[in-house]
């Protein structure tokens, strides 16, 4: 949040001082000269006056103009703070904020010890993602004292700071946070912001207690709310959440995202039938939410219906077309339905992205083993051995891929591999283990027959 510009011109004097100076007469013999005093203008003036111009201009949105007037500033006294940070604010009004941090940055080193120069370089420098710097210009601005609404700019400070030391150090962000919610203890941010910070370390306990205190400050906060019960999911309490989702439907039952919502937590119950209930809710209350599209089809597979499932997967698909798991499901589901070709193209972007998806490379080597494509079957089963441990699932497809590539010995080996670790649950494929593995291997057949 960048500030406003009203604040920016009390922080220096804008009134125009006119100094004037007594002309001497040239002939002060004759008395009919008369003595005058006119006004001249200093440099230093006429700075000022351009730039109480461009303030003025900037009042009226005219900043082509202001720009102008702070130019002609600028040249004239290219150490006026002042001038810089009202360029700043021009060049961030007018979406160029390369050049607005430049700017700021001739504000900083100009004039170091205003809170505003160093809040709203620090604020930029973080929207463009440069972290390191911008907590430098921010922490800056906890130490200064703002020109007007102390608390509320001192708040935006430390939010600021909190939030791009979130990743590098987040007991620094927290505190931080905490800062902020001393400044303003109505507020419900620093406590949002702490809450997601503290969701993403898995500290939920902690986590809960910011959420709860943001729905005390603002019981219709959909992002406190949605975070609390997020928290609860995590830590499998879904009573809880449950219970928050009921009373808030109770009164905004034509709330979308509270019966999605909904829908997940009884889904996570095992409590399907009334889970597609409220998901079909949410989508016919309007809800533009892909991700409830995307559990209803999930809950149709669970039922047993796949074709259901494929129509709700598609629609996903076409509404999150950068979304692995939706990918992930619609191959899945076509695998299911023995529609090969199509769930192949599916697997593979599933995996671009999202490239550590063990469980896709394990269907795209099913789908490609049965595509005849023994080649990509093995390299997928590769790549999901470096996410996930070997089952007899997998020792037995590289088997059969294996025998069907004639290449014996790798065959022979897994085969074995998986004999040995099945362990009677997959009697089927054990008879057809035992008798490839007899047909590769006949000088080891006594070993392979099941003993009478």
């Amino acid at each position: 949040m960048e500030l406003d510009r009203n604040a920016a011109f009390v922080l220096i004097l804008s009134s125009v001082i006119a100094i004037g100076v007594p002309l001497a007469s040239s002939q002060e013999s004759k008395p009919t000269i008369r003595h005058h005093r006119v006004e001249e203008t200093s440099p230093e003036d006429a700075t000022l006056q351009q730039i109480a111009q461009a303030e003025d201009a900037m009042q009226h949105n005219d900043f082509a103009a202001a720009e102008s007037w702070l130019q002609k500033a600028i040249a004239a006294a290219p150490d006026s703070y002042r001038a810089w940070f009202d360029l700043g604010y021009v060049y961030k009004a007018t979406q160029r904020e390369t050049q607005a941090i430049d700017a700021y940055r001739k504000a900083v080193t100009v004039k170091p010890d205003v809170f505003e120069s160093n809040l709203n370089l620090g604020l930029l420098l973080a929207k463009r993602g440069d972290n390191a710097e911008a907590a430098k210009y921010l922490k800056a601005a906890t130490e200064l004292k703002p020109s007007s609404n102390p608390d509320a700019g001192l708040t935006r400070a430390w939010l600021g700071l909190g939030r791009v030391e979130a990743a590098s150090d987040p007991q620094q962000a927290l505190q931080a946070y905490a800062q902020a919610a001393k400044l303003s203890p109505k507020d419900p941010e620093p406590h949002l912001a702490a809450a997601a910070l503290l969701s993403r370390q898995n500290s939920f306990d902690a986590a809960a207690r910011e959420y709860q205190t943001a729905t005390e400050l603002d019981p219709k906060s959909q992002e406190a709310l949605t975070g609390l019960i997020d928290v609860y999911i995590a830590q499998k309490n879904y009573s809880s959440a449950e219970a928050i989702l009921r009373k808030l439907l109770a009164s905004d039952p034509e709330n979308a995202s509270a019966h999605t919502q909904l829908a997940r937590v009884l889904a996570a119950q095992g409590k399907n039938d009334e889970a597609a209930q409220q998901f079909q809710a949410g989508l016919q209350g309007g809800t533009d939410d892909p991700h409830a599209v995307l559990g209803l089809g999930t809950l149709y597979v669970k039922a047993g219906n796949a074709a259901e499932a494929e129509r709700q997967f598609r629609i996903a698909v076409q509404k999150l077309p950068q979304n692995a798991d939706a990918h992930f499901a619609l191959g899945s589901v076509l695998m299911y339905e023995k529609k090969y070709v199509e769930a192949q193209p599916e697997l593979l972007l599933a995996i671009k992205l999202k490239p550590d998806m063990g469980e896709a490379y394990e269907n795209l080597a099913v789908v490609a083993a049965a595509n005849k494509n023994y080649p990509m079957a093995l390299k997928a089963l590769d790549y999901r051995a470096k996410y996930l441990p070997e089952t007899p699932a997998t020792y037995f497809l590289r088997a059969t891929t294996f025998d069907n590539l004639k290449a014996i010995p790798q065959a022979v080996e897994n085969y074995q591999h998986f004999l040995a670790v099945d362990g009677g649950k997959s009697p089927d494929q054990e008879w057809q283990a035992r008798h490839r593995l007899i047909a590769l291997d006949p000088q080891h057949a006594d070993k392979y027959r099941v003993k009478k």
